[in-house]
């Protein structure tokens, strides 16, 4: 009822009254006063009452004196009337008539009760009235009213003290609501807030309205109460405990959320005081550990105290649930707090209720995604959602733990609680039942003899916690063995559970609004925001690790079924998220995790153990402890439903499958079925461990690939209990249904899928091998299935799935490969049969994919399956014969994959296919098959097994002509249709047509490919294939020749016949030398056909003849082709290569054929051949081509015929623009010589190339006799002459290369003596004299030649100088080993053995070819080419080599004519060098000038002993020569000359005036030896260029300088040494030589001052007058000596110094230094 309504207002003025009669009535006698109150109070009442309408109003206004008489009461203190008065103003409250200043005495007076400790429990009564009712009491007075409660809590009476603490907390609510809707009232009105002071981000306490500032500063107060610090606002608090404050300032931020969040002065208290104080508060926590705190620490650590570490976490479950958003660095340290209290050294108690603090987050999903944003996500943070999830996996793993694995039961029980519980298992063990082996009824987990049960914690998805809830428990109470596994269990379920449906829910979102989006704008390609995406990846990958771990633990311990299946059920469940989110890591691990399970433990499977030691490497630690992915225990209290044989190589015993194996089987087969789309690459560990456990089990494949129960005969026999064999047709029957259900994947998940089982069956193949063991056809047969289900989309898959049946087929293990052939046959089948949409008619790319397996299937080697093969293309052939059309080249060619290996029977299966093509389907099949028709029946023909096959198929090609004759008009006319069609497709693509023989007409073709079949044939191996086949293929073209259009027969002559020819010429050079002992049975064979290389030889010359008939016959024909040039250049190619052949019948063969080709080579309307022409025909030597292939490339030469006439015309100059008839044959003509000098140079060089290799008897190699060399030189001169106008450079060069090559070949020691002309004779051979000849010619022909020609002199040198070479380093042929004739007399020459080569003696040829080097170089010194090419430089290099060996050479002859030939050459070469000195073309000959100086003047080499005196007079003489030379023709025309030859010339001559001595000299011919003479002329060479009164250039003096240095360092040197020697040698007298010497310088010397005395002084420079009195001394010195020769000679060098003697110069002069 409404306080306010007139009725109940009326009864408030008359309760008042009576309350005012009844105090009046009690005060009566003890307290007059407050009888007098009470009735003035009613008079007031009264007077209210009647002079008011809105009488409540004025009674709040005047509420102070009417509630006086009540406060006057109850300060009486007596129990009865304060009763009364309490009531009183309890009415007068809950009408809402007491003003604020009435609320405060009220307050007071209530104090003073409290005070007294009066009516306690009706105090609170009031309070709480007077605060709930109205909201008058404000600040001050509602501190007072609070802190009056919370002293009433502290009393010693139990019932108030509850009360109390009921009171407290309505009140503290009240005094938030009251903000609240405060708020509420004013949430219109926006308020400027007033600018904050300073930095700071406290509001001033003043802008809040009041409301919200007392529940500010009560708010703050609790703080500071909980924090043990005095309140502010809360006077007069006496005590106070933390429990009750953490509990206040829990509800307050659990109910008023809002508050904090809305209010910055709020919020900034929660910053500020509540998480520091929290934190703080934690510090025991923290700090503690279990067994730490002994005697040894100095400090006691605080011992954490359950209720406040419980209310802790209570509070931290709110902030962390509510303020998250304003607490972000704070939750990170509460949230890495809650980690570090999961440790294992906490107690049990706090473990216990942080787990349950960990279990409140884990069921708010949103929650953690935020934690994910917030700390994961960001760079140096803290991964506090990964630690949170990977602390709860160390938790479990640690409960499996035992602590102290010494004696667990002499562990102390850890203080405050009681033992854990994983003692209390090791204690206890499993219970009775365990024990006993029964199975365990209890759910529970046992890992490696730890017992864990799981009891039901909390409902699916809500957090209830116990321990959290124990406000009123003091002491730590005893947790329960199993309860913190089960909460921490749950709380993984819930995470996941929690995560991924968020997750998925967010997921399917997105893709509709994608999916909407799309239809709005098709062409958009909407795309998700990645945003979303990363935070869930991040979660995921967050997480998984640690979920893993503890899941995969879970699931190896669970012992029972439900729990199992929740844990296979979030892995499933996170499995297939990692999926959707593209995670593959992940995704692979936690499907590798439930195979594993699946399999018997320890399998050795390679593809799960590869997964998990990459999981196993990552260990990932948690606050430092290591946490490993534990590997799973073996004792498992499983029940064995199965026992079967692993799937390995080697069969290693037994394996067991329990309960929950199976029950994971079923997981996975679900994953797979429901999930297939997002397993992407792991269908491979699906599949692979599907497969083992179909193996173990023993199912088996049936048709169709089904798998169905029963095992084969070998191995032990499978074990299975009743309750597996019920379950079994169920798994075979998912098995299926999970393949059939590939129809529903999209097109990339079935190519995952199918690439899996690929793989799969790639293991089991690879098991299979080199063992007849039954293989896994688990793989196999999935495939089939996969493919039959998905038949109308089989284009897509068609290629990998063939693919790889294709490689089954040709595995060893007969019972493998005959699934491979069953798969693929049965798919062909199938897919031919299936009705596809457009239908396969229309649709012949899909019908040509479908057959394609069947010719892949055409490269199997095995028998078996060809067989199989075969039948199925006779079955196609019998059902789809007549509709095969575009599928006949596919069929034919299986037919035709006939292979030598594979054994009669298969090869008269696939014949008698063909004969029944032939004879039924020709007309049937498009026209265009009839080529490959042919191509079959060859080879059948080329196949070697079976001869009478050969020779029918040859005759079936015959009947095939036969048949190509009679229908020729339709054929032509069907080709022709085919053919229009194939150029549009060609023109539209862009490509040219790719056809066989394109250019020729269609009908033609059919025709070359029937000859070009049968060329085949006429190189088979066996001789009588190849000769009936030859004689048919050249009737055929006789016969139906004239059916080939013109253009066509260019094709026979190229692509037919010089091919045959091609392919005849090599099997010939390669054919085997063995003899044949007999043609088998009795049969006799003649001894020029005894080997494979003569049969051969029968084959080429019959192929050549052939070839040079139709040349003859078809002459007219031929020569309108228009490149019969060409022709030409090839028939000599292979004519010449058969003249080059080492078989006599052969190049006799060429020869003759050669002749005939000659005739047609002419015009035909000339008379006569050129002169020249028949004269090389008669003298039987071909212009040999090498074989074109090993030129260059193929078609080397043809390419030099294109550019002929072009050549020619360069040549010709302008002349030859249009040339007219008879012009042209002489073009013709002329192409023709220079077709036949580039044969000449081919076989010139391929005969005259040196072998490459080694030279042991191992290679075999041919050396050309020297008359074949002879007769090739000697067509040079005759053939030049024709050749001449277009003569190249180049070709001079390959012409030197040649000649060289020819003179360098040794003769076989058997025909030496015919060839070798005696040691003593120096003549010429005849090959050497033709080889001068042919140069010869070429000169003259330069001589008189044009300007242009002139170029080619320094390559005559050049070629002549290497010849020159010859004389003292003979040509090499190769690496043979030769002897050289030079040194060997010739009378040893007989006893060689027959294979040794000997050398000719080549110093003739070289002497003779210097000699034209010098009468050349007489000519064209002055030529520019011959300046330009540095001629003069290379003649000097080359005679350096016979100048430095001197008496080395091997023939004395040769040095002196060097000698000689150089002084002849410098004669004439120096003026010329002299002459273009500016130009700098001859910088670099001086130097090789020099050094071939040096090499001859100072040789190294000794002369021979038995030279006799005068001839070594002669040599001196010659060297002599040289030195005048020097001294005429270089020295004084130093001004053209560089400095340093001059200087290296001054030098040597400086070298030669020394005496140079021979030891093996007698003493009596020492004067003679000493080449005194020699000495004399260096010396004075040196002395003439001393110094000149006339120096007309700076040069010259620079010369005479030099020369004076040298002169006078070597004076002194000599000088010196004399003195040495003389004062050693005692009284002995030096050496003669040496007495010369001194004799020789000290004439010199005097030479040298009278020279000076001459001189004007200014050509003398200081640093010679300064080396000149140095003299001096030494001269003096040598006066002591004993010689009476040496004391003249030294009397006339002292005398002219006296003209040197003057007093010495005064230092100063003219006043000057």
């Amino acid at each position: 009822m409404s306080t306010s309504t007139p009725e109940a207002v009326k009864k408030l003025l008359e309760n008042m009254q009576t309350d005012l009669r009844s105090l009046s009535m009690e005060c009566k006698k003890k307290f007059p006063p407050v009888k007098e109150a009470a009735e003035s109070g009613i008079v007031k009442i009264k007077t209210i009452a009647a002079r008011n309408t809105d009488i409540l109003a004025s009674l709040k206004e005047n509420s102070s004196e009417v509630v006086q008489p009540f406060l006057m009461g109850c300060g009486t203190k007596e129990p009865k009337i304060t009763q009364l008065c309490l009531a009183a103003v309890q009415r007068l409250m809950t009408h809402e008539v007491v003003s604020e200043a009435a609320a405060g005495n009220i307050i007071n007076m209530l104090w003073q009760l409290m005070e007294n400790g009066l009516e306690e429990l009706k105090l609170l009564q009031t309070v709480l009235v007077l605060l709930t009712t109205n909201t008058v009491v404000h600040d001050e007075i509602l501190s007072k009213a609070i802190v009056l409660c919370f002293r009433l809590h502290f009393t010693k009476d139990n019932i108030t003290n509850n009360t109390a603490a009921a009171t407290v907390r309505q009140v503290v609510t009240v005094v938030f609501e009251r903000m609240v809707a405060e708020d509420e009232c004013f949430k219109g009105i926006v308020e400027q807030p007033t600018p904050v002071q300073g930095n700071t981000n406290r509001r001033s306490v003043s802008t809040l309205r009041p409301s919200a500032k007392d529940a500010y500063m009560l708010f703050q107060d609790l703080c500071q109460l909980v924090n043990a610090d005095a309140p502010y606002w809360l006077v007069g608090m006496t005590e106070m405990t933390r429990t009750f404050g953490l509990e206040l300032l829990e509800s307050v931020l659990n109910d008023f959320p809002g508050v904090f969040l809305q209010h910055q002065e709020f919020s900034f208290l929660l910053k500020e005081r509540v998480c520091p104080l929290v934190i703080k508060l934690f510090s025991p926590n923290i700090k503690f550990r279990q067994g730490s705190s002994s005697a040894a620490s100095p400090a006691p650590v605080e011992k954490p105290y359950f209720p406040i570490c419980m209310r802790l976490l209570r509070v931290v479950s709110v902030l962390i649930k509510h303020f998250y958003s304003l607490l972000v660095t704070e939750c990170e340290i509460f949230l890495s707090l809650l980690v570090k209290f999961l440790d294992g050294e906490k107690p049990q108690w706090l473990r216990a209720v942080a787990v349950e603090s960990v279990h409140r987050l884990c069921v708010q999903p949103h929650l953690l995604r935020s934690f994910c944003q917030s700390y994961d996500m960001k760079q140096h943070s803290t991964k506090v959602f990964r630690d949170i999830v990977n602390a709860l996996g160390s938790f479990i793993q640690s409960l499996f733990i035992v602590p102290n694995t010494g004696n667990p039961a002499a562990t102390n029980a850890p203080a405050g609680g009681s033992g854990s519980g994983a003692q209390a298992a090791a204690q206890g063990g499993p219970g009775a039942g365990g024990q006993g082996g029964s199975l365990i009824t209890q759910a529970a987990f046992e890992y490696r003899g730890t017992w864990i049960p799981l009891m039901t914690v909390s409902v699916q998805g809500s957090a209830k916690a116990t321990y959290l809830e124990m406000l009123d428990k003091v002491e730590p109470p005893s947790i329960p063995e199993g309860y913190a596994m089960s909460v921490a269990f749950s709380a993984l379920l819930d995470l996941v559970r929690g995560i991924t449906s968020m997750i998925e829910r967010e997921l399917a979102k997105e893709e509709e609004e994608v999916a909407v989006r799309r239809e709005a704008n098709p062409d958009q390609n909407a795309q998700a925001e990645p945003e979303a995406h990363l935070v869930w990846e991040e979660m995921v990958s967050a997480c998984w690790c640690g979920l893993l771990a503890a899941l995969s633990l879970l699931l190896d311990a669970s012992t029972d079924e439900t729990a199992t299946e929740s844990i296979l059920k979030a892995e499933l469940t996170m499995a297939s998220l990692c999926g959707r989110l593209g995670l593959v890591t992940p995704r692979d691990a936690f499907i590798t995790a439930i195979c594993k399970a699946s399999l018997p433990p320890h399998y050795a499977l390679t593809v799960l153990s590869s997964n998990a030691t990459n999981l196993n490497n990552k260990a990932y630690s948690i606050q430092g402890q290591t946490v490993q992915i534990i590997s799973p225990s073996s004792e498992s209290h499983q029940q064995v439903v199965a026992v079967g044989q692993p799937l390995t190589v080697q069969p290693q015993g037994t394996v067991v499958l329990t309960a929950k194996n199976i029950q994971c089987m079923r997981t996975l087969l679900n994953l797979a079925h429901c999930h297939g789309a997002v397993l992407g690459t792991s269908w491979q560990l699906v599949l692979a461990t599907l497969q083992h456990l179909v193996w173990i089990l023993g199912l088996k494949p049936g048709v169709g690939g089904a798998l169905k129960p029963g095992r084969a005969v070998e191995g032990p026999s499978t074990v299975l209990t009743t309750a597996v064999m019920t379950d079994l047709p169920f798994i075979s029957n998912i098995l299926s249904r999970l393949f059939e259900s590939s129809q529903y994947l999209d097109d990339v998940s079935l190519h995952h899928l199918i690439n899996a089982l690929c793989s799969l069956s790639l293991e089991a193949m690879e098991m299979a091998y080199g063992t007849n063991k039954e293989p896994s056809l688990f793989a196999v047969a999935k495939l089939l299935e996969t493919g039959l289900v998905n038949m109308d989309r089989i284009e897509i898959l068609w290629r990998p799935l063939v693919g790889h049946l294709l490689e089954v087929c040709q595995h060893p293990n007969a019972r493998m490969r005959e699934w491979g052939a069953e798969a693929v046959t049965a798919l062909i089948k199938a897919g031919l049969a299936y009705k596809h949409n457009p239908p396969l008619a229309q649709n012949q790319r899909l019908q040509l994919l479908l057959l394609n397996p069947l010719k892949e299937l055409s490269n199997v080697l095995h028998a078996d399956i060809r067989q199989k093969q075969l039948e199925s293309v006779l079955q196609i052939l019998q059902s789809q014969g007549d509709s095969l059309g575009p599928g006949w080249p596919l069929v034919l060619g299986v037919i035709g994959a006939i292979r030598n290996d594979q054994g009669e029977s298969l090869i008269r299966t696939a014949f008698q296919c063909l004969q029944l093509v032939v004879t039924d389907f020709l007309p049937t099949m498009p026209c265009m098959c009839l080529q490959i028709v042919v191509d079959v029946a060859g080879s059948f023909g080329l196949q070697n097994q079976e001869l009478n096959i050969s020779l029918t198929s040859i005759g079936l090609l015959w009947n095939i002509s036969d048949y190509f004759f009679q229908r020729g008009e339709a054929i032509t006319q069907d080709l022709e249709r085919e053919e229009a069609a194939l150029q549009k497709q060609a023109r539209e693509k862009g490509e040219p047509l790719n056809r066989p023989f394109h250019p020729a007409p269609p009908f033609d073709c059919l025709w070359l490919c029937l000859y070009a079949k049968l060329g085949q044939l006429c190189v088979d191996p066996r001789p009588a294939v190849r000769k009936s086949a030859g004689q048919t293929m050249f009737s055929t073209i006789a016969a139906h020749g004239t059916l080939l259009q013109q253009s066509t027969w260019h094709i026979v002559v190229w692509k037919v016949l010089f091919h045959l020819l091609d392919c005849v010429r090599k099997s010939s050079t390669t054919a085997d030398k063995e003899k044949i002992e007999s043609g088998g049975g009795n049969i006799l064979i003649h001894h020029s056909r005894d080997t494979a290389e003569k049969q051969w030889a029968e084959t080429w010359v019959l192929t050549l003849a052939g070839v040079a008939r139709i040349f003859n016959t078809r002459r007219y024909l031929l020569q309108q082709l228009g490149d019969f040039f060409k022709a030409w250049e090839v028939l000599l190619d292979h004519i010449q290569s058969a003249a080059l052949s080492k078989n006599n019948e052969v190049s006799l063969a060429a020869l003759k054929s050669f002749q005939e080709i000659l005739q047609i080579g002419t015009p035909v309307k000339d008379s006569a051949m050129p002169t020249e022409a028949l004269a090389l025909a008669v003298m039987g030597v071909p212009p040999v081509l090498i074989d074109p292939l090993s030129a260059s490339g193929p078609g080397r030469h043809l390419l030099r015929s294109d550019s002929m006439l072009e050549r020619l015309t360069r040549y010709n100059g302008a002349e030859l623009q249009a040339p007219p008839q008879g012009e042209e044959s002489a073009l013709e003509d002329a192409a023709l010589w220079w077709s036949a000098w580039n044969t000449w140079y081919r076989t010139g060089t391929d005969s005259t190339r040196p072998p490459s290799g080694g030279t042991g008897t191992d290679r075999p190699f041919f050396v050309p006799s020297q008359p074949f060399l002879t007769a090739l030189v000697q067509i040079v001169p005759a053939l030049y002459q024709h050749i001449e106008t277009g003569f190249s450079m180049e070709d001079l060069r390959k012409l030197g290369v040649i000649l060289h090559g020819a003179v360098s070949i040794p003769i076989s020691s058997d025909a030496s003596p015919f060839i070798l002309p005696s040691y003593t004779e120096a003549v010429l051979t005849s090959l050497q004299e033709a080889v001068l000849t042919a140069l010869d010619v070429l000169q003259k022909a330069i001589c008189v030649g044009p300007e242009s020609l002139q170029v080619m002199y320094p390559a005559i040198f050049e070629q002549l100088l290497l010849f020159v070479e010859f004389s003292c380093k003979p040509p090499q042929y190769g690496k043979l080993e030769t002897k050289h004739v030079a040194n060997a007399k010739y009378n040893q020459i007989q006893l060689f053995t027959p294979a040794e080569w000997v050398a000719l003696n080549y110093v003739p040829f070289a002497e003779r070819s210097l000699e034209v080097v010098v009468d050349q170089y007489h000519k064209t010194a002055c030529h520019k080419a011959v300046i330009n090419e540095k001629v003069l430089q290379n003649i000097i290099k080359t005679l350096r080599m016979p100048l430095g060996l001197k008496y080395a050479c091997p023939s004395e002859s040769t040095w002196k004519l060097a000698v000689s030939s150089l002084l002849k050459v410098l004669s004439i070469g120096l003026p010329v060098a002299r002459q273009h000195a500016s130009s700098g073309m001859f910088e670099t000959m001086w130097p090789e000038l020099a050094n071939a100086f040096e090499d001859f003047l100072f040789t190294k080499s000794t002369p021979p002993d038995n030279v006799s005196i005068q001839e070594f007079q002669k040599n001196e003489a010659i060297d002599v020569e040289v030195v005048q030379l020097i001294s005429t023709e270089i020295l004084p025309f130093a001004n053209f000359i560089p400095k340093d030859f001059v200087g290296q010339i001054m030098t040597m001559l400086n070298k030669g005036s020394i005496h140079s001595q021979s030891s093996s000299f007698t003493e009596a011919e020492i004067d003679v030896r000493m080449r005194e003479e020699f000495s004399k002329v260096c010396f004075e060479t040196l002395l003439q260029f001393s110094f000149s009164n006339k120096v007309s250039t700076p040069q010259e003096g620079y010369i005479s300088r030099m020369a004076l240095s040298v002169l006078l360092k070597r004076s002194q040197d000599v000088l010196r040494r004399y003195v040495d020697d003389e004062r050693l040698s005692g009284r002995c007298p030096l050496p003669r030589q040496q007495v010369t010497e001194i004799i020789f310088v000290l004439k010199a010397i005097s030479t040298l001052m009278d020279s000076l005395k001459k001189t004007q002084p200014e050509n003398v420079d200081g640093t010679t007058w300064a080396q000149v009195i140095a003299l001096y001394p030494t001269l003096v010195e040598c006066i002591t000596c004993s010689s009476s020769e040496v004391s003249s000679a030294l009397k006339e060098a002292l005398g002219p110094f006296k003209d040197f003697m003057q007093p010495p110069v005064s230092r100063v002069q003219n006043g000057e230094s």
